[in-house]
């Protein structure tokens, strides 16, 4: 008699792609798939948004639990896609909403061929070839960074946060070596810019520093570190006995694109070495995570500008590859292909310059006894992770492979135009003010004004004179109205989808200036899209003061 799981296995053994080749249960496993794509895809309308936004009821999200029967492949595809309601939908023309570019068909392959065999990158012996497209990925990105790719070493981690994590963590077994078996004994500070991405403080406390052991440097009109200001305080800290675990250099800033000056902080870092005669060389980390695509300038022709760009966005190019083209001069540069690299999340590259850094980090094998006992490709004996998929890797690969590097000229170049063309408009109306003109990234940081304002000069008036403080909080106020407005106009498919910064600089005197936001990193963007930003934005101001 068969007892009565072998038949619920039998149900259940369907829902799984079958390991040995059946022509019939693979069709119905692509064609799941494509039921899948086809009830989404008639999610879609005219707005940015997948279905409609409805309000969300935690509260009875909280009272789920499991069932005690199953559903079908059709019945869960179905539940599924009423989870992707309310989506932004990242690639539309009218989408300009902070760093989430749309992945590309290849990219999405790679993620799901990946997911089919479920590969753990910690191992070859459980990875085998996806292990060779991680080298092969760690080779072309430090080839196309500047690093020498015999010398170079890097692993795909959790995320841009990581990647940081990576080079923090190597840097404080530097400052302090022995931390990795022994724990922090001793305390040393991260010095980041405060224009710098916010995980530097999660990072520290991950660490065991503790947040309070970052320090936080001012930036310039350019949204730079201030490198003079850098030097002053790293020299106090050293006068002082501390030790610095890790500089973090941004390169492109997420709210304006800011680049700091790398060359030189790492002439800076190399002049206190000598001055202070350190046993140990700070390590310096390029959170390149948005800005490594600009790579792909470092040797194009300028003056040729084989592929016609306009003379402000071969200008803007131009500009970011003064800075972008140094990475090579720091210790470890973080790199997110879900960003810049039109990849799904997550992928994301941390490398090395030096390959040897990750012995650093390296844990002996009698801690793993049930793993390595043979193959040739061991990360998981130094990686953060036990487990790491293989997705974010095919898929970086995968685009590549697809744009090469005239490809992500076309695009890179194209994103900036569109960048470029909002500038000139909103430049162009006396409500509007561009903030990061000095910045020459996919973002543009603008505030709107009532009628009647001076936009040449208030700007500088709110950053810096006191007596504007109740100006600047009335202005702040005022544009939160205008970013409801446009908003809301979005999600009803009347518009465009922006962003708010709450805080792109603070004031002279303490106050946080408030600005919309347009990232443009969607290929679809074209003219009529931002045609439509300075329309709805004007129509807010419009509707405000009536």
């Amino acid at each position: 008699m068969t007892a009565p799981y072998r038949d619920l296995l039998a149900t259940i053994r369907v829902c799984f792609p079958q390991p040995i080749s059946n022509r019939v249960h693979d069709s119905y496993f692509v064609h799941s798939v494509m039921r899948a794509m086809d009830a989404v895809d008639a999610l879609k309308s005219e707005r940015p948004i997948l279905g409609q936004r409805t309000p969300l009821d935690y509260d009875k999200a909280r009272e789920a639990s499991l069932s005690e029967g199953g559903m079908s492949v059709e019945e869960v595809t179905a539940e599924l896609v009423s989870y992707c309601s309310g989506l932004t939908i990242p690639g539309h023309p009218h989408t300009q909403q902070n760093v989430i570019p749309p992945p590309t068909i290849s990219s999405l392959i790679g993620v799901l061929l990946a997911s089919l065999y479920n590969p753990n990158l910690g191992w070859d012996e459980y990875s085998h070839r996806l292990a060779l497209a991680e080298v092969e990925m760690v080779a072309m990105t430090a080839r196309l960074v500047g690093y020498e790719p015999s010398r170079a070493g890097g692993v795909f981690t959790f995320g841009g946060t990581g990647t940081t994590l990576y080079g923090a963590k190597i840097g404080l077994e530097k400052a302090i070596p022995g931390a990795m078996a022994s724990g922090v004994q001793e305390g040393a500070v991260i010095f980041a810019s405060e224009s710098s991405h916010y995980c530097r403080y999660n990072i520290a406390g991950w660490l065991g520093l503790g947040a309070n052991s970052v320090i936080t440097v001012s930036t310039d009109s350019r949204n730079a570190m201030n490198v003079e200001i850098f030097r002053e305080q790293a020299r106090g800290v050293l006068q002082r006995g501390g030790k610095i675990a890790a500089i973090i250099v941004t390169m492109g800033t997420t709210d304006a694109f800011g680049l700091d000056d790398l060359a030189a902080i790492v002439a800076v870092r190399d002049e206190l070495v000598e001055e202070f005669q350190l046993p140990y060389q700070p390590h310096v980390h390029a959170d390149a995570v948005i800005g490594w695509a600009w790579s792909v300038f470092n040797d194009y022709d300028f003056e040729g500008n084989p592929l016609g760009f306009r003379p402000r966005t071969l200008r803007a190019l131009a500009g970011a590859r003064l800075a972008i083209h140094g990475l090579y001069l720091a210790d470890s540069v973080g790199i997110d292909f879900h960003k810049s690299g039109f990849a799904p999340y997550i992928s994301s590259l941390v490398l090395f310059k030096n390959y040897d850094d990750l012995a650093l980090i390296h844990r002996p094998q009698e801690q793993m006894p049930y793993l390595y006992q043979f193959g040739t490709h061991r990360p998981g004996m130094y990686t953060v992770e036990t487990s790491r998929a293989g997705g974010g890797i095919l898929a970086a690969l995968a685009n590549m492979k697809l744009f090469g590097k005239q490809g992500l000229q076309v695009i890179i170049g194209h994103i900036v135009e569109m960048s470029q063309l909002l500038r000139e408009h909103l430049e162009g109306n006396n409500s509007t003010t561009v903030l990061n003109r000095e910045n020459f990234g996919p973002v543009t940081l603008f505030r709107v004004y009532p009628r009647g304002i001076d936009t040449f000069r208030i700007k500088e008036e709110e950053s810096t004179d006191v007596a504007y403080r109740e100006t600047l909080q009335s202005h702040n106020e005022y544009n939160r109205k205008v970013f409801q407005y446009v908003h809301q106009e979005a999600m009803e498919g009347r518009g465009a989808v922006l962003s708010l910064t709450d805080c792109y600089r603070v004031s002279d005197y303490g106050e946080p200036i408030v600005a919309l936001k347009s990232f443009i990193l969607s290929p679809f963007v074209d003219e009529e899209g931002i045609e439509v930003v300075v329309q709805k934005v004007l129509e807010a101001r419009n509707r405000i003061e009536e």
